[in-house]
């Protein structure tokens, strides 16, 4: 996450896991946590559903265990999603599906959702299927107020606690570099989803309800 003014930028984010069915749900996770961040929640669900039908694609074309990439980016008005897999020579395919299909429904479903925006980049050695959803234009302003205050507060003193780095910058929220603030944010969200989890908690259903909390104190600002 990175600060400008008080105010939240969307930098490209790069990341690495394995096509196999566990890690996608813990991708939806993580995607989830990085939209809410970026000021996007009502893209949430539509951006996981695009996601699992790409990485699926993945698994059942190319192999479970296919080391694959997601890159995200917000690309003018549109929010793009890459999935890259090392397999050039297998395609996603655009079936009419219908109710007796077995095949073809993923991709229908991504046509469906990003108004037929997506293709396919080949490489020598790799494919990238990638797609975009419309989003809003980036809100202007300065986002203030003591919960901003105390987040700032929260991510310096992680990163104080996670490098060397932080330990040296400690107490100089002014200097936190942009890239860092975004990776301790990261770390702190992930960090208590582990705890509720570990505790007995759902963290799909306290991060909705934490969701639900800050889309109606953003209504409340005038």
């Amino acid at each position: 996450m990175l600060y400008v003014s008080g105010r939240v930028g969307r930098e490209p984010w790069l990341h690495m896991f394995t096509a196999d069915p566990r890690e996608v749900a813990q991708l939806r996770r993580m995607l989830k946590l990085r939209l809410i961040l970026w000021g996007l929640p009502d893209h949430v669900d539509a951006a996981q559903i695009c996601v699992s039908e790409l990485a699926t694609n993945v698994i059942q074309h190319v192999g479970e265990g296919t080391p694959t990439k997601l890159r995200m980016e917000v690309a003018g008005l549109y929010l793009r999603l890459e999935v890259e897999d090392p397999d050039p020579r297998v395609w996603p395919t655009l079936l009419a599906a219908n109710c007796a299909s077995e095949s073809g429904r993923g991709m229908a479903l991504v046509d469906a959702m990003t108004d037929h925006r997506w293709g396919v980049i080949l490489r020598s050695d790799s494919k990238v299927v990638w797609c975009e959803l419309a989003v809003e234009a980036p809100a202007c302003g300065k986002s203030s107020g003591p919960r901003v205050t105390r987040a700032e507060a929260i991510f310096e003193l992680y990163g104080s606690w996670c490098s060397p780095r932080g330990r040296a910058t400690a107490g100089r929220a002014s200097l936190l570099n942009r890239a860092a603030a975004e990776e301790a944010a990261i770390e702190v969200m992930a960090d208590v989803l582990h705890w509720l989890r570990a505790h007995g908690h759902d963290p799909d259903d306290v991060l909705d309800r934490a969701q639900t909390h800050f889309e109606a104190e953003i209504g409340g600002v005038t």
